[in-house]
């Protein structure tokens, strides 16, 4: 792993390499974006890169330095992960303990958090602590997808580095030459902020088969009503699809988003593009503000869904709602 490897996100690596050239490492960074944007990898490719004994801005990948990183047996390179469903305070006081002692021919000592904004209330405390009296050998890199969740005065210490989604049209031309499905791609890079988070969605074994019937649901509401929640109570809410619904939802966002698209001429946006007839004579039966209301709709239920309703009862009265216009 190497800045050269990752793809997008060249604000960041721009900011990193920089600091680098220029011998002005921070002491501390928070890497903060959507999840699958690359923060892990980039926080591995920068921590090669300082431990690189050949090259100043970049990991070379062959140095003894770099390999013990790429092996995952750097002596001065740790990771820290929620320990169940957050960082406890004995975690961070580990880390602490770990890092009283000199690093070895590196010179540096790096420590990785991730799911950063999961630390409880001491963790945060302790390791604020461990911030404010920095060792200068020591670099700190804490991922979250929302850096503004941590403590204003972690926050204030560290650098911030912000990671953004990948262009969906980006994303689905690397997929395709790859040999990805192209309707599968063509919805997994509206799901998913980074490549990674793509190629994982398109090999769910069950992505393929919830798109499926989220057309087929999606044609009844609008031709045949009744079918509707004969097919949700069936193909959803029967099986293991009812634990995605809210990728579902998601889908029919697209779907009714591409009716928009098709009304206001913009075919080749369409994310749906096996289905290209099919919504090319259903989009102009109804108004652009009945597909607007049903986008609507579905973030709405997507939302509602949070608070712990019932899913089965709440997504038969989206089908009712879209029927209803």
């Amino acid at each position: 792993m190497s800045f050269g490897s990752i793809i997008g996100q060249e604000r960041a690596k721009k900011m990193l390499q920089n600091g680098l050239r220029l011998g002005r490492t921070s002491h501390a960074y928070i890497f903060s974006g959507p999840s699958g944007t690359g923060r892990r990898e980039m926080a591995f490719a920068l921590a090669k890169a300082i431990f690189c004994t050949e090259r100043t801005d970049d990991a070379c990948g062959h140095c003894l330095e770099c390999r013990k990183v790429e092996h995952g047996n750097h002596p001065d390179l740790h990771y820290v992960q929620p320990d169940g469903t957050s960082i406890k305070i004995e975690q961070i006081r580990n880390l602490q303990k770990e890092f009283a002692y000199r690093a070895t021919a590196s010179q540096s000592k790096i420590y990785i958090l991730t799911e950063a904004e999961k630390m409880t209330v001491q963790a945060a405390n302790s390791l604020l602590k461990f911030l404010e009296e920095p060792q200068s050998a020591v670099v700190a890199i804490l991922i979250s997808e929302n850096g503004h969740a941590l403590l204003p005065t972690i926050q204030s210490r560290a650098q911030w580095i912000p990671f953004q989604p990948l262009p969906p049209q980006m994303m689905a031309d690397l997929l395709e030459k790859e040999g990805h499905s192209q309707v599968l791609v063509r919805s997994a890079v509206h799901l998913a902020a980074g490549i990674d988070a793509c190629r994982e969605i398109i090999q769910l074994n069950w992505f393929a088969e919830i798109r499926n019937v989220m057309i087929q649901l999606v044609k009844e509401c609008i031709t045949r009503f009744a079918a509707a929640l004969i097919t949700a109570q069936q193909k959803v809410f029967k099986t293991n699809l009812a634990e995605h619904i809210d990728t579902l939802l998601q889908l029919f966002v697209l779907w009714f988003k591409d009716m928009v698209h098709i009304q206001s001429g913009r075919q080749d946006s369409i994310v749906f593009v096996d289905q290209s007839e099919w919504m090319a004579k259903h989009a102009f039966s109804r108004e652009l503000s009945y597909w607007v209301g049903c986008m609507e709709k579905a973030l709405e239920l997507t939302k509602r869904l949070k608070f712990h309703v019932n899913p089965q009862l709440a997504f038969e009265q989206f089908v009712i709602d879209i029927q209803g216009g």
